[in-house]
C-alpha cells in the first residue's frame, strides 16, 4: 500500500459511520483504506475513466458486495449523485481543485451534509 495515500487517508479523520465521497478514485487504493476504517459508513467513489472504475470495483469487490462501497463512472461536473449527502468529500490530485478551487467547491457543495468537510490534496507526482 502507498504510504503517501495512507498518510492522506489518516488526515481525513474518518469516523466509523461517515458517508464519504472520493472524487477521482483511480485504481481504488485510497478507497480500500477508507472502507477499512468505516463501520456503518459508506463510500461513494467517482472517476471519469471507466477503466479506473472497473479496476477500483475489482479491487474493492468485497466492500461493494456488502454495500459499503459503490464506484460510479462520472466526472465531477457531470456526477448525478441525487439526494446523497456526504460527511467527508476528498480528492487526490484532481486538477480542478488545484486550478479552480472555488468552482470545484461549488460543484461539491450540494452533496455536503451539514458540517460536511471537503479535503482536496494536491502534491506533485513522485513526492512522498
Amino acid at each position: 500500500m502507498s504510504e503517501r495515500l495512507e498518510a492522506l487517508v489518516e488526515q481525513l479523520e474518518l469516523r466509523p459511520g461517515d458517508r464519504v465521497l472520493e472524487i477521482g478514485c483511480g485504481h481504488g487504493v485510497a478507497a480500500t483504506m477508507v472502507c477499512e476504517r468505516l463501520d456503518g459508513g459508506r463510500l461513494t467513489a467517482i472517476d471519469r475513466s471507466a477503466k479506473m472504475i472497473e479496476a477500483a470495483t475489482r479491487r474493492n469487490a468485497a466492500y461493494v458486495e456488502v454495500g459499503k462501497a459503490e464506484f460510479i463512472v462520472a466526472s465531477l461536473e457531470d456526477a448525478g449523485l441525487g439526494e446523497r449527502r456526504f460527511d467527508v468529500v476528498f480528492a487526490v490530485r484532481v486538477g480542478l481543485f488545484h486550478r479552480e478551487p472555488e468552482r470545484a467547491q461549488a460543484l461539491v457543495q450540494p452533496w455536503l451534509a451539514r458540517r460536511g468537510r471537503v479535503l482536496p490534496f494536491f502534491d506533485q507526482p513522485g513526492r512522498a
